[in-house]
């Protein structure tokens, strides 16, 4: 479960894969391998992408982890990397085909634009196993309000693209056959004319609001999660009753 590069356009834009098919799942691995990638190659770039090997984005994190001992790492070096794409010297995009759900689409809300195919579907659905997406309950609403994206993390509900591009969340919306070509088209009217030292300096500075908002935000939510939630009784049974495919048996506790 690891990340792969291609370059495109002579290397000003780096296309970072989420190599797991068929749901790419941001494992404790894929996380450590998406932070290496971007360490190693984000520098002199002009875009960078994230897209999923397949048919979809990210199913999100890997539910086995999703317990005590493991989430403990697993949470704070996910957001390690969602505060390493926030501070990228580049214009960053998500790339979605598919399912982008949970972590997954915790990533792409890091991204500076979403592109996504016609048939994609993009949701929090954490609600389910008695939890909630951190990054994605403080990220969402600064994206598109507080009252659409409490509805998108209380329901767990996924939308279609043509959904979240109404709420402005998504720049465009292609078919699945063209979402590269389109892709590559807003990278060629859009940043390929531009100086990468302009490109760097106003994705940065574009970000600083978001950022000071939501990095400390995070924490907290995080803080929340792992103090809170994970040791409930509840999360613990949501967990194994996707594990075993059935319904599960709350106690609110």
């Amino acid at each position: 479960m690891t990340a792969r590069t291609i370059e495109e356009r002579g290397g000003a834009w780096l296309r970072v894969v989420l190599n797991a098919p068929p749901g790419n799942l941001l494992s404790l691995e894929m996380v450590r391998s998406v932070t290496a990638v971007l360490a190693a190659s984000a520098v002199g770039r002009k875009w960078i992408t994230f897209e999923g090997a397949g048919t979809h984005f990210s199913y999100g994190a890997m539910i086995h982890e999703h317990v005590p001992g493991p989430m403990e790492q697993v949470l704070p070096e996910t957001h390690a990397l969602l505060r390493q794409i926030l501070a990228l010297p580049a214009a960053t995009a998500a790339l979605v085909r598919g399912a982008c759900l949970g972590g997954g689409f915790e990533l792409a809300l890091a991204c500076d634009v979403i592109i996504a195919s016609d048939e994609a579907s993009l949701g929090l659905p954490e609600i389910a196993l008695a939890a909630f997406p951190p990054a994605g309950a403080v990220v969402l609403p600064l994206r598109i309000g507080a009252s659409r994206a409490a509805s998108a993390v209380l329901t767990g509900q996924a939308q279609s693209a043509a959904v979240w591009k109404s709420a402005g969340l998504i720049e465009e919306v292609a078919s699945g056959a063209e979402l590269l070509e389109t892709a590559g088209a807003w990278f060629d009217r859009h940043l390929a004319p531009r100086s990468s030292v302009g490109i760097a300096a106003a994705a940065q500075a574009s970000r600083i609001p978001l950022r000071s908002i939501a990095e400390p935000a995070i924490a907290a939510a995080e803080r929340m999660y792992l103090e809170r939630v994970l040791p409930s009784r509840d999360a613990a049974e949501g967990v194994s009753a996707f594990l075993g495919k059935r319904a599960p048996q709350w106690k609110d506790r």
